[in-house]
Parts: C-alpha cells; sequence; structure tokens
C-alpha cells in the first residue's frame, strides 16, 4: 500500500453504535431517567471515556451496554448495535454467546463481582468453559495460566479466593476474566475506584496494553477527569442522564465549549503552579423532576432564559465535537464568566 492511500484511506466503521438509549427506574413518584436519549459510536480500537458527578447515569449506561439492567430498571428506548447486531433485540441464547466474546464488562468493585467461595482459576474457567465446552481441562488450566500472567499476576494466583488478594490484584483477575475470549468492545465501570493513586496508574496501564493487544475499542466510565485524559482518546460528558458534550480529549481539556465541562476541568488540582480548587455550586437535579429546560441551568453561570424552558440538543460543534449548550452556534467557544469569576484554568 503506497503512502498515499494509507493517507487517503476511509476510517474504520464504528463496532458499536448506541442511538436514543433511554434507561428509566420505576419509583412510586414516577420514572426516574438515568439515562436519555443517548447516542454515540465506537470504532475498533478506539478509546472512549465518559465522566461526570454520581448519579450522572454511567453506571445505568455501562450495564445497558451488556444488557445487564434490572427490575426496576428498564430499557425505554433505543437501540444498541453491536457489528450490525442490536443486542436488545438479541435472544437468550444469542446474548449469553455475545456477551464475553464480542462485548465484556469489568465491573466496579471487583471483590462483589468475584464469587467468594471459588477459587479465581475455577472462576476464569467456567467463563471460559461456557464459550468453549470441547476445551480440555489441561487446556483450560494453561489457558487461565497465560490470562493472570498477560495481566501482571503470578499464574498460582488462580489457586486463591478473591479474599486472599489486594485490591489491586483482584481487579486485574476481575481483567483477566473480562478479555479471556479477546472481545472486540470493553466495558470498563470505574476499574479503578478504591484504589490507591498508584496502583491506579498500574491498572490503568494494564488495561492499556490489554486494549492494545486485543485491539478491542473501550468504554471507560469514570469520575476522575485526569485519569480519563490520560487514558481516552475521546471523551464523552453525562449530566443527569445526558451526553452534554463530546469530542477529542486534547480539545475538551483545553478548551471545553459546556459550562459544565469547563466547570469539571477547573475542580482539578494544578500541577505546575498551585491554584485554588473550585467546586461546583449546587446539587444534581433528582431524576424524577428535572428541571425544566436545560437539566444544568439551576448551577449554570452562564444560564439565561432560554435555557430555563428549552432543551438543548446536541448539535455539531467544531472538529468532531458535539454539545448541547444554547450559547452555540452563536459563539466560536465559551465567553468569559458573566459573574466575573475568574476561570482556574488546569
Amino acid at each position: 500500500m503506497t503512502e498515499a492511500s494509507q493517507t487517503d484511506a476511509a476510517p474504520a466503521e464504528p463496532i458499536l453504535v448506541v442511538d436514543g438509549l433511554s434507561v428509566h427506574y420505576d419509583t412510586s413518584s414516577g420514572p426516574a431517567k438515568a439515562v436519555s436519549d443517548l447516542s454515540f459510536s465506537l470504532r475498533p480500537g478506539e478509546r472512549l471515556g465518559f465522566i461526570g458527578e454520581s448519579g450522572s447515569g454511567k453506571t445505568t449506561m455501562a450495564t445497558a451496554l451488556m444488557r445487564l439492567t434490572r427490575s426496576p430498571g428498564r430499557i425505554a428506548g433505543g437501540s444498541i448495535r453491536l457489528e450490525g447486531r442490536d443486542i436488545l433485540r438479541m435472544s437468550t441464547k444469542e446474548l449469553r454467546e455475545t456477551r464475553l466474546r464480542d462485548i465484556s464488562l469489568i465491573p466496579q468493585g471487583a471483590m462483589s463481582s468475584l464469587n467468594p467461595v471459588m477459587r479465581l482459576e475455577e472462576q476464569i474457567i467456567d467463563a471460559i468453559a461456557a464459550h468453549m465446552p470441547r476445551m480440555t481441562r489441561p487446556e483450560l488450566e494453561a489457558r487461565v495460566g497465560v490470562l493472570l500472567s498477560r495481566v501482571g499476576l503470578d499464574p498460582n494466583v488462580g489457586k486463591r479466593y478473591p479474599h486472599e488478594l489486594s485490591g489491586g490484584m483482584k481487579q486485574r483477575a476481575a481483567m483477566a476474566i473480562a478479555t479471556s475470549l479477546s472481545p472486540k468492545v470493553i466495558v470498563a465501570d470505574e476499574p479503578t475506584s478504591a484504589l490507591d493513586v498508584v496502583v491506579q496508574r498500574q491498572v490503568m496501564q494494564t488495561l492499556g496494553r490489554l486494549q492494545g493487544g486485543l485491539g478491542a475499542a473501550v468504554v471507560l466510565i469514570g469520575h476522575d477527569m485526569g485519569l480519563i485524559a490520560q487514558f481516552a482518546d475521546t471523551v464523552g460528558v453525562m449530566y443527569a442522564g445526558k451526553l452534554v458534550e463530546i469530542g477529542p480529549v486534547e480539545q475538551m481539556i483545553q478548551s471545553p465549549r459546556h459550562p459544565y465541562t469547563r466547570l469539571l476541568v477547573d475542580s482539578l488540582p494544578g500541577i505546575k503552579e498551585k491554584k485554588p480548587l473550585v467546586g461546583i455550586p449546587g446539587l444534581p437535579p433528582p431524576l424524577v423532576n428535572l428541571p425544566a429546560g436545560c437539566s444544568f441551568n439551576p448551577r449554570c453561570p452562564y444560564a439565561f432564559d432560554r435555557c430555563r424552558t428549552e432543551t438543548p440538543i446536541l448539535q455539531p460543534v467544531g472538529q468532531g465535537e458535539r454539545i448541547a449548550c444554547h450559547l452555540y452556534p452563536q459563539h466560536p467557544s465559551l465567553p468569559p464568566r458573566p459573574d466575573g469569576r475568574p476561570e482556574a484554568r488546569s
């Protein structure tokens, strides 16, 4: 292939396409709209990170991608297409064959996802054997050793119970299970929660190596904008169940356009110089009683009359970026704060 043909080559088709996904939790006060009309796509090898405060819908979205939503939750609308097949329309048999083989989940809190009364080796063998029943016991045990080595664990760790492992080791074990059949898409739901910063970095490096070796696409969910920025190619920002901004990671960190994204970036501590820590005023709204108009308007320093009556739609702004904010397309970028307060740039 010539250099010109490589440059002109079209980008790969998306492997995962989410269109209009909505997930509600039924309550006595009405449906809590945990995810509303969420749409995005993911190409092979791409790293897409989702960030937002607790309650923004990130984990609900992750479980919906695996079709693991349980009552009182329900998928109220939309589609999730993996290589053209809608996960939401698969039979139980198709779903069992697709999970782990084509799309897998690294869950939040490895201790609660691992069986406490089974040795780690048996749990990994269970996962593989369900898809490859003809593998012999020696073949399965050898495969487990390779998988554990790939995540930086001694193969002998497979003989231990989950409670005998440290937090970082348990998370690596969960990664070994999630990547045991070389899936095309990995959904990582806060894989570093409750880990110290050194182990967080090690776990994320392990995830990066696994993803690179498999050529898999990754959906990474987290609270830490700094951690997401170091790993992801693209960042999506969620607020009150909706995607409010999505774009290339450099753009999102250096010059975010949505006020909520700007406040999330401003809340990061400075590295090169000290800066005041700036929190986001107020609290996220209750999902059963969202504010009229833009859900962020009660906390937004830029809110004006239109924001309180009309819900913004996600629109393209700039190169590869979409944003749901009434400031656009009238403004090329986020204007100075109208309240006169300085922005704490990272």
